[in-house]
């Protein structure tokens, strides 16, 4: 797998594709088994389990918080739980740390607590995240598959463009889910939850010399659109509940759209309309 410092732009195009929710279908599972549960045994959560793992969800799934980085949405959540439920110690040190951190990841978790030693709750994020990878490699194997017309569709954007994964999740998990599903073949390059924000990331291949009117994020949640708007490119959305009907569209007449310069302007602003209705904006 090459870094972004070795990647080299091979066509005037480019496709950018977030991984949990556009391409695998692996979002509910992950929150409903992994996330959120791990959340409620890591802080000793179980008076309160079923409203707060119902508040995880919402703030994960299904609003326009949808697809947050995994850390950002526990500061949000821990914040609310030490207002409504019960104090939780430190948690304004893991608000600070999840807004201000260039990274947010495990790596650079254990870089703040190594500054920070005595911040119980950086330390127990550290602890939650790696039980939620943990939790993650043992859901069964036949939950964690790609949305239908996923390889197809990235199989047609990778003739015509390159590909590039850009997703807040784990890096080890995309590797491992894509690989798996011969979706890697199709791409060009993996950037993860190690290398950014996801506007990080596209603001780092804008750089290999690609015009910002030839690039396009797919993406279902509103920081794949927010990303996008923050670097001048184009955004697909990828709806919830409409996966497969998304990705024929991608093949059907986006990418077209994308190649022959048609796809700002009226196209875009419907496929933006069409995204914030989806998600009850």
């Amino acid at each position: 797998m090459i870094n972004i410092d070795e990647f080299m732009k091979k066509s005037e195009f480019l496709v950018c594709v977030d991984s949990d929710g556009c391409a695998m279908d692996t979002m509910n599972i992950k929150h409903f088994h992994c996330f959120g549960p791990c959340m409620v045994d890591e802080w000793e959560l179980e008076p309160w389990r079923n409203e707060i793992l119902a508040r995880w969800n919402d703030i994960n799934l299904f609003t326009m918080t949808r697809g947050v980085n995994r850390f950002k949405g526990l500061a949000m959540i821990l914040g609310e739980i030490s207002e409504k439920y019960r104090a939780i110690e430190g948690v304004d040190k893991l608000i600070e740390w999840a807004e201000s951190s260039r990274e947010l990841s495990n790596s650079s978790l254990e870089a703040a607590i190594s500054r920070n030693p005595d911040a119980v709750t950086l330390k127990k994020a550290l602890s939650w995240s790696i039980a939620v990878n943990a939790a993650i490699k043992k859901l069964p194997e036949s939950e964690i598959k790609p949305f239908p017309l996923a390889r197809e569709g990235l199989e047609l954007a990778h003739g015509k463009a390159d590909v590039a994964i850009v997703s807040s999740a784990n890096l080890d998990a995309v590797l491992e889910e894509w690989e798996k599903h011969s979706l890697l073949p199709h791409t060009d390059i993996v950037m993860a939850q190690n290398a950014g924000s996801k506007a990080a990331c596209i603001s780092a291949l804008l750089k290999k010399g690609y015009d910002r009117a030839n690039v396009l994020m797919c993406g279902d949640a509103p920081g794949d659109l927010a990303a996008a708007e923050k670097n001048g490119v184009l955004f697909f959305p990828i709806l919830v509940g409409k996966e497969r009907e998304s990705w024929q569209e991608l093949m059907d007449s986006a990418l077209d759209a994308l190649v022959s310069h048609s796809y700002a302007g009226e196209y875009q602003e419907r496929k933006k309309a069409e995204f914030y209705k989806n998600l009850g904006q």
